[in-house]
This record gives structure tokens, sequence and C-alpha cells, in this order.
């Protein structure tokens, strides 16, 4: 004989997973922003990878004449999408306030990647933009031009420490998981790597150079593992966190 008992009803409340839609869109919107950066910078820019500091003027010159088109093409278009990098900031600082550490740490790291963003692009593109608009110019301006823009471009990468140092620091003391501690590891890697960039203001040719293998291209290898890290775990914590959990202020 079976015995039916009434169902009880239950107290655990089902708190929705999956995420807010908004914060899903930009874990997606992220990797695609700086997939079309990547590609406009390496193939149109001529920014990555670098063109060789130990040149002549005539070399610089002939730099311009020959890809001025493809680096106004690719400024241009890299100056309208700009402040999709500030999306991508935002998304980062907006996990960092969910973290319990405080909310001085991020708008640390937006302050940070804003004034990065200052020498570190705005002002290679206005740098190339000139020397292609009128490349006819004296070859020793057209030089100043090369030289200013790609130190400005690889040698100010240390601008943005102060952005990596307090996302570390913020991932160490947090007590919430949104970041795993390893990762506060990595990101100190990007200072160490963004330390060494500014050597480049010394050397003209060598492995610290700025198309050289410890100062450009090691770089390029830990800031690559970084991001693709970050949009791997950027992804899981918008997965982990409840659709109905109140909003940061």
């Amino acid at each position: 004989m079976s015995t039916l008992t009434p169902d009880r009803p239950s107290t655990e409340v089902t708190r929705p997973g999956g995420g807010k839609p908004d914060v899903r869109f930009m874990t997606w919107f992220f990797p695609i922003w700086y997939g079309v950066f990547g590609v406009i910078i390496c193939l149109l820019a001529r920014v990555t990878p670098p063109p060789r500091p130990d040149v002549t003027a005539a070399d610089k010159v002939a730099f311009f004449t020959q890809h001025g088109l493809t680096i106004q093409i690719g400024f241009s278009l890299l100056l309208i999408l700009l402040g999709g990098a500030a999306w991508t900031n935002g998304l980062v600082a907006y996990q960092i306030k969910r973290m319990s550490v405080g909310s001085v740490f991020a708008y640390g790291y937006i302050g940070g990647m804003g004034v990065g963003a200052l020498p570190g692009f705005l002002l290679v593109a206005v740098c190339f933009l000139t020397a292609a608009f009128r490349p006819d110019r004296d070859p020793e301006l057209i030089s100043l031009l090369y030289d200013l823009g790609m130190l400005s471009y690889n040698g100010s990468l240390g601008c943005f420490t102060a952005a990596y140092l307090v996302f570390a620091i913020a991932i160490l003391y947090d007590k919430n998981g949104i970041f795993p501690k390893w990762f506060a590891y990595v990101t100190v890697w990007q200072i160490i790597t963004e330390v060494i960039a500014t050597q480049m203001f010394v050397f003209k040719a060598g492995p610290f150079a700025w198309n050289g293998s410890i100062a450009f291209w090691w770089s390029v290898v830990v800031f690559s593992v970084w991001l693709g890290a970050l949009i791997i775990l950027l992804r899981q914590a918008a997965e982990r966190q409840s659709a109905d959990e109140p909003a940061v202020g």
C-alpha cells in the first residue's frame, strides 16, 4: 500500500543564474572589439609588428609613402571605434566593484587605463596620420613623427602599470571570488613587462629596442596570455552572477 503525502512547500529560494543580460552582452563584445582592434593595428595601421627604429630618414619617408593609405584608413577607423575601449574597461571595473575591496579600486583601474590611452594610442595616431597626410614634408620632420609615434605607442606602456597594480591588489584581497587569485600574478607580469618596455627610449637596436625580443615581443606574449585569460574569466564571472543580484553603485 502506498501512502500519499501532500507536497511540502520548499523553504529554499532559487536564485536565477546565468548573469545579467547587459553584462553577458559585454562579455561577447569584449573579444570582438579586441579582435577588430588587432586586425586594424596589424594590417592597416602598420604599428604591430613595429617598423624598425634603426633606419634613416629616407627610409621613414618611404614607409609613409608606401603605407600612407592603409595608415590613414586604419587609424581613422580606430579613432571612430576607440570608444569601445571604454566599454571593455568598464566591464572590468564593473566586476571589480562586485569585489569586497571597495569601489576605489575600480575607479583606479579606469583612471589608469584612461591616462595610459593618451600617450599609448592617441599620440601615435596623430603622429602617423600627420606624417601620412603630407609625406612630402621635410624628411627630418617625417622622421620626428615616426620616432615620436612609435616611442609613444610602445615606450609609454608603463602608464598602464597603475591600472594593473590596483587590479592585482583587488583580486588578492577580494573575498567574493570574482577572479581566481592566480590571475593577480599574471597581472603582475603585465606590470613587469611594461616597465621593461621603457628601455626602448634608450636603445635603437637589439632586444630592448621598440621592436626587440624583450622590450616588445615578450610583452606581446604576456599581454596575449593575460588578455585571453581575462576574456574567459570575465565570461565565467558573468555566468556565475545571479540575474537578480542588486546593481553595483
